[in-house]
């Protein structure tokens, strides 16, 4: 391991020093669960803490051991994960990062603090950057559809994060880690306080997380070239031209015939392989027992977030060099000029996001009728602002005036009028020219910052009861009901270059819209029977929920479950829930966006068009000869040069899903410590929100039904004066908008293993499994679509993987412990699309195959207790320096970002209560 810095073993000094002076008595924190999300899944409140659902428990101790400084990080180990947005997406980040759980969407899994929704985005996803680590106190992850229970989107699951309530005393945290190769600094800090006495309790807390970034030419596997081909461009330095139908680029002064894998240029270098994350968080926890049995609640949060991605520079595409430039050699118009404008130094992304969190409410109890009840009501309001800066894009009318015809006037270089006059403060471009060519005063005169925002507001308004209706033979009926209303509102407003289309970024047009909506809900616990002969539990639960949107209409799930317990150490459950997801802002009234799209034209010649495709492009118009721009002329899908649109749709429906689970839970008395779960799960969603994709477009425009192709035609349009001879009536643009379309079946089975060994003269020790084994994850883009298996599969940037699972083992004697981790994840396969010259390099060339391998990373931990109430944790990720298996397929750094980096990731803790 290589230490660029000695800043944590300085940590680790100014630690110990630090904790050693510390005089003041620390007091042990007393962590009390609130009572109605002690059971996540159910509003009844119960002291049995095995529900008919699944639901992985992570406390806080947990959390800690793996060494971790986000919630996104916590999650995205679990098991039951698939792929969400994390700091590893830089083209197509965003700074946020979410939680996916069944691979169904960040948008399909709910995420609660202590059981109420959070503040999402105009996706209708929750950025779990939002949350801080130093208030959680325990996490609770329902691997079940609940939305009879929660309302919309628990489809997949719901991830309930509990923060500490009742807190006597300090407690301050630091954090700092660093990979091996002596980059991706991160560091952490946070304070708590709190106090608790008979009728008030409050908790203070302040954090900060400052994570830095790692460049993806520092790591071999992203640093692109052969035989990693991810950086590869076909725009690069200088630029290149079409004269004569012919592409060319001139090098040493010489016209030379443009070939793309030799004048091209390899960007991965100049890309973010990790992108940086800053964050800072304020919060506040409290409660106030107004009389003995009312008592008012509120907890408040401030978070900002500060990221940035970072691109190569950008790509200027397409423009015409006039014959009268300045730098124009021929004296004739020059089309197709594509040249990358590194004299930028790179598109940078910058996003500033603020989070306003509130709640306040009234909770107690009474009796009636010699029996207890449990009220509350409440209101929430959360509120997002984004500030977004973008570095390094261009004005398209200025670069038209400064690609246009120039001269030296006065000893100087300026842009002309067509009729000769000077254009104020424009300078020429010389795109052919190597880098350096391009001068700042013309770089300045094109060049803009983009300015967008973003805004969301979200309210809500609770009211719930609970209690014990009647007393049965086998126990108390128990039931709960309430009502939630609940307004979303937001609005993205791009910067007005890219709203009117003259950046040369993807453009972008504006986004408003809200719904608002009604809610009631009841739920019943029905006991059957007790202790019996081979009935030690039987009972049920069942629960419905009625929904009513402004902007669709209304919806009913329903719900059913039981517990049945034959004997006092095996419990059998089951579930049976119907759930949905309301469509987003952003699904309903997001302008439109732009998307460079990767496809294969079925009309180019390298695709050989046959029987209806052939009749198809020729009815189109389309030349038998056509050439897809950007392919040499292989065949294969490649990204299109120009933007394809992105659609929102205002008339969308809600998905509809049914779940089903069936476990066993086994705590057997003669294996004392030994708790097993085994949980076996399904997902059926019909009407799924996708946009069709562009693949799907083109089979059904050229080999669906007449009635698909008039439908799927219609959105495609092709340009019949577009480059080159060969490359007339190229597709120029496809609309893409939302449809209730698709439609998914998912199913696998959960493994959960907790063993705590009897306490020895060795030490204590622990054993933990969370494993999912996935046999089923069946599409279909459309009902009458072909079914498409993806367990066991990799698409780009989702991989689909057989097996997770995390295996930790833990011990502690005294003062000092040790927790050692394994997380695997198996092996895939992904179609070989490389062409035929680099095709050798896929594990089945001929079948245009490739295998990538399981992986499994080890981490370990080393923790120590001080005699001043501190607690020091060393750790060290990936000990022995697994490498990410490699994709031919994925789009960026050929390797897949739901994998750790390259290299050894090694940290220290530091706990100190006061």
């Amino acid at each position: 391991m290589n230490f660029q810095s000695n800043k944590l073993r300085d940590a680790v000094v100014v630690a110990l020093i630090a904790g050693a002076a510390t005089s003041v008595t620390a007091q042990a924190q007393e962590a009390t669960n609130l009572d109605r999300i002690s059971v996540t899944g159910s509003r009844i409140k119960s002291t049995d803490i095995e529900t008919s659902q699944p639901v992985l428990s992570l406390t806080r101790a947990d959390i800690e051991k793996q060494g971790v400084t986000s919630v996104a990080d916590i999650l995205q180990r679990v098991a039951a994960n698939g792929a969400a947005l994390n700091r590893t997406f830089n083209n197509g980040g965003d700074g946020s990062a979410g939680v996916s759980l069944r691979n169904l969407g960040a948008e399909r899994t709910l995420v609660l603090v202590n059981g109420r929704r959070w503040t999402t985005g105009l996706d209708g996803s929750v950025d779990l950057n939002t949350i801080p680590t130093a208030m959680i106190e325990r996490i609770d992850v329902l691997k079940d559809g609940a939305s009879t229970i929660y309302g919309s989107d628990a489809i997949a699951g719901v991830v309930n994060i509990i923060t500490k309530q009742n807190f006597d005393g300090a407690e301050a945290n630091f954090y700092k880690g660093q990979y091996s190769a002596g980059d991706g600094e991160r560091e952490a800090y946070d304070f708590t306080i709190g106090t608790t006495t008979d009728r008030a309790s409050l908790v203070l807390g302040a954090s900060y997380v400052n994570e830095k970034e790692v460049m993806a030419g520092d790591r071999k596997i992203s640093a692109g070239g052969p035989p990693f081909f991810s950086g590869q461009s076909g725009t690069g330095i200088p630029g290149s031209y079409v004269r004569n139908d012919k592409r060319y680029v001139i090098i040493n002064g010489v016209e030379t015939p443009f070939v793309s894998n030799v004048h091209g240029y390899n960007t991965a270098p100049d890309n973010y392989l990790l992108t940086p994350n800053e964050r800072t968080s304020l919060f506040a926890v409290g409660s106030y027992n107004i009389t003995d049995n009312i008592t008012f609640r509120t907890e408040a949060m401030y978070n900002e977030r500060k990221s940035e991605q970072l691109l190569a520079a950008m790509p200027v595409t397409g423009m015409t060099l006039s014959a009268a430039s300045m730098y124009n050699p021929y004296g004739q118009e020059l089309t197709g000029v594509n040249r990358r404008f590194n004299e930028t130094g790179g598109r940078s992304f910058n996003q500033n996001v603020k989070n306003w969190h509130f709640y306040g409410g009234f909770e107690g109890f009474f009796e009636f009728a010699d029996r207890n009840f449990d009220w509350d009501v409440g209101y929430r309001y959360d509120k997002t602002d984004q500030n977004d800066l973008t570095y390094g894009l261009f004005n398209i009318q200025r670069l038209d005036e400064a690609y246009g015809p120039s001269a030296m006037r006065d000893g100087k270089a300026v842009c002309l009028t067509a009729g000769g006059a000077i254009i104020p403060g424009c300078a020429p471009i010389n795109p052919l020219g190597g880098l350096g060519s391009i001068s700042q005063e013309a770089l300045d005169y094109t060049s803009f910052t983009a300015h967008d925002s973003a805004s969301l507001v979200s309210k809500s308004y609770y009211a719930n009861i609970s209690g014990e209706i009647v007393q049965l033979p086998a126990g108390a009926l128990g039931f709960a009901a309430g009502y939630e209303g609940r307004k979303e509102s937001g609005q993205f407003d791009p910067d007005a270059f890219i709203a009117s289309g003259l950046s040369t970024g993807n453009g972008a047009a504006p986004t408003k819209g809200s719904y608002d909506l009604d809610e009631f809900f009841v739920e019943l616990s029905i006991p059957v029977l007790a202790d019996l002969p081979g009935a030690k539990l039987l009972d049920f639960s069942v629960a419905s929920r009625y929904s009513k949107y402004s902007n669709f209409g209304n919806t009913t799930n329903n719900k059913f479950g039981f517990r049945w317990k034959p004997i006092d150490d095996l419990m059998v459950r089951g579930n049976y829930s119907e759930g949905f997801r309301a469509p987003s802002i952003n699904n309903l009234y997001r302008g439109d966006t732009d998307s460079f799209e990767t496809y294969a034209d079925p009309c180019a010649q390298a695709n050989n068009p046959t029987g209806a495709v052939l009749a198809q492009c020729i009815a189109q118009g389309v030349p038998s000869n056509l050439v897809q721009p950007n392919t040499d002329g292989e065949a294969g899908p490649l990204q299109t040069v120009e933007p394809f649109t992105w659609k929102s749709n205002p008339d969308l429906k809600p998905e509809t899903s049914t779940s089903k689970t069936l476990g066993l839970v086994w705590s057997p008395s003669f294996v004392t410590g030994l708790n097993v779960t085994l949980d076996w799960w399904q997902i059926k969603i019909e009407d799924a929100i996708t946009r069709p994709a562009i693949g799907d477009i083109m089979d059904r425009c050229y080999g669906g039904t007449a009635q698909q192709q008039a439908a799927y035609c219609g959105l495609i349009t092709r340009d019949p004066n577009y480059g080159t001879a060969d490359e007339r009536y190229t597709i120029t643009n496809v609309d893409m908008p939302l449809m209730n379309l698709a439609s998914y079946k998912i199913e696998g089975w959960d493994l959960g293993v907790l063993y705590k060994l009897p306490e020895t003269s060795i030490g204590q020790f622990t054993v933990s499994l969370d494993g999912t084994y996935l046999s089923k994850w069946e599409t279909k883009s459309t009902e009458d679509a072909p079914v498409e298996g993806r367990q066991g599969r990799y698409l780009d940037q989702d991989p689909y993987w057989r097996v997770r699972s995390n295996l930790y083992v833990d011990w502690s004697m005294g003062d000092f412990g040790v927790n050692y981790g394994l997380r695997y994840k198996s092996g895939m396969t992904e179609d070989c699309l490389l062409g035929a010259a680099t095709r050798a390099y896929c594990s089945d060339p001929e079948g245009r195959k490739n295998h990538i391998a399981s992986t499994t990373y080890h981490d370990i931990q080393v923790r120590y207790n001080t005699p001043w109430k501190g607690t020091i944790m060393l750790g060290l990720n990936n000990v022995w320096d697994k490498q990410p298996p490699t994709s031919y397929l994925v789009s960026y750094n050929m390797f897949d970002p739901q994998y750790d980096l390259p290299g050894r990731y090694m940290y220290m803790q530091y706990k100190q209560k006061f």
